[in-house]
């Protein structure tokens, strides 16, 4: 079975991949942020018997010497390390520069040197702004409503460039909103139900009418594991959408008739984006992802609420409920 690299694995969406990875036979060696604590992210809470089939990596996707190394003997690298939080882009963009755009090419560097069979570059619907016209397609143009979509724009057109320049076999995959279990409180999801788990009658959020195209984690990283087991999709860049948009507030709503029907929303003004930089409306095409891989979505959003709001509830100690989350 090939052996493949997951960068970004300690994170949200990469631990799920990683276990996603595990379950279906592949050989997988974990790059992890390198810290003195040995903290392994989000791996450290993945059952003992996935655990000890996993080869951890500790590294920094800022240094090019140790994702060479990381890279010396896979197959195929996933590439999810990156800095994804919006508003802390806004005070400190040049960390998201050398993260998303040199640790990209990091790997880029690294793979076309070893002539690594796959490389699969993630993307964001961020990298669209707000929609110009919906569904938003893989030709939509690009926007950077903030430093965070900058970079990654930056390093998408990168990874195009290492395909067209030396035939690197890229794949560019673009998820929209993902959510489910271990997803950080600067998201959403985890902020509703993390402050309605904690008993808070109002619940803080920034603007509600923005829409969302939200996928299930564990649709996501299937939609990754479909994208690199196709031939079809070298060279491509493709969404992972279900292409239905719910707003803000209609999420809020229905996750408050499933935990306090009694709460309520209020507006909190530091979580408000600057006018220009909100992206109001987000609703993918999902043609492309079905007409090249076998990818299909297998959780409905009322699933994906229920499993996150059940995995929170065992959860509440991670989380900082009294704080914005950034």
């Amino acid at each position: 079975m090939k052996k493949v690299l997951v960068t970004g694995a300690d994170g949200f969406i990469g631990s799920h991949l990683t276990e996603s990875l595990i379950e279906k036979g592949y050989k997988v060696k974990a790059f992890v942020y390198y810290n003195s604590f040995n903290n392994w992210g989000w791996l450290d809470t993945i059952p003992k018997e996935k655990l000890e089939q996993i080869e951890i990596f500790s590294g920094d996707i800022r240094d090019p010497n140790g994702v060479r190394e990381a890279m010396k003997d896979v197959d195929m690298v996933f590439h999810l390390a990156a800095l994804i939080a919006i508003p802390f882009s806004y005070h400190s963009p040049d960390s998201y520069v050398d993260t998303n755009i040199k640790g990209t090419l990091n790997v880029l560097q690294a793979a076309r040197d070893l002539n690594t069979e796959r490389v699969l570059i993630t993307s964001t619907s961020e990298v669209y702004g707000t929609a110009q016209y919906v569904p938003i397609d893989e030709k939509h143009p690009y926007q950077g409503q903030s430093p965070y979509s900058a970079t990654k724009i930056g390093a998408d057109r990168l990874a195009e460039s290492f395909y067209r320049s030396f035939k690197l076999p890229v794949s560019i995959v673009r998820p929209f909103n993902t959510f489910g279990p271990r997803q950080s409180a600067r998201a959403v999801i985890p902020t509703i139900i993390t402050q309605l788990l904690a008993g808070k009658d109002e619940i803080k959020l920034g603007s509600l009418s923005p829409t969302r195209d939200f996928n299930y984690v564990k649709d996501t990283a299937a939609g990754f594991i479909a994208i690199a087991e196709s031939e079809k999709t070298i060279g491509e860049e493709i969404n992972i959408a279900t292409q239905q948009e719910i707003s803000i507030g209609d999420l809020a709503k229905e996750i408050i008739s499933q935990i306090n029907p009694s709460a309520k929303i209020i507006c909190d003004e530091q979580r408000l984006r600057p006018e220009k930089s909100e992206v109001n409306r987000l609703l993918g095409a999902n043609a492309k992802i079905k007409e090249l891989t076998d990818w299909q979505q297998q959780y409905t959003f009322e699933q994906g609420i229920a499993e996150t709001i059940e995995w929170l509830r065992q959860n509440m100690d991670s989380y900082k409920t009294d704080i914005y989350n950034v």
